[in-house]
């Protein structure tokens, strides 16, 4: 069975499914493009990407693409632990400029839907996390963006300091909020 709930931004979905478990495990159907159409999500994800993150306090984003590449996600954590984070970059939306943030581990199996509009980006809380996510647009690398993980007007409480913080170089450059410009109407 597939679970839905909204988040604070309602667009912003966590998604559990059923998990059978005997002595050997669990078995788990994380994905069935049905049963996601008839709770709404209709999206056609065509790219898979996964990510490895060694340390803890590992930030990955806030990350989106421009139209006409703009992608939905789908997340889940396969190990390790996340503080994931959406921000609404959509200027016509009443939560343009806010963001939610959930954690998601591997034990709980939770995966959270972010529609288009959103830049997304994951702090890691443990070693070793391992991250899949579903996008429903492939990776253009010429429609790249991003908004600065630690900007001060976000409010977003990240469980690290930007000292501690392991970024890359490319991410610890990217512009702030009102650096932006207008990406999404």
């Amino acid at each position: 069975m597939l679970e839905l709930r909204s988040l604070a931004i309602p667009d912003v979905k966590v998604i559990r499914t059923d998990r059978f478990s005997d002595a050997r495990g669990y078995f788990s159907e994380t994905f069935q493009r049905s049963a996601f159409a008839e709770k709404g999500i209709l999206h056609d994800f065509v790219q898979d990407n996964q990510s490895s993150s060694d340390w803890i306090g590992t930030v990955r984003g806030l990350h989106f693409q421009r139209p006409p590449f703009a992608q939905a996600k789908l997340i889940r954590v396969l190990s390790g632990a996340i503080l994931d984070i959406a921000v609404d970059l959509r200027r016509s939306s009443p939560s343009f400029g806010k963001h939610i943030s959930i954690q998601l581990d591997s034990e709980g199996g939770e995966q959270v839907f972010i529609p288009k509009g959103f830049a997304h980006g994951f702090c890691t809380l443990q070693p070793k996390t391992v991250i899949l996510y579903k996008v429903d647009q492939v990776y253009a690398p010429s429609h790249d963006g991003g908004v600065y993980w630690a900007d001060p007007k976000l409010a977003i409480e990240w469980p690290v300091t930007p000292s501690e913080a392991h970024v890359s170089p490319k991410d610890q450059t990217l512009p702030t909020l009102s650096q932006l410009g207008c990406v999404f109407d």
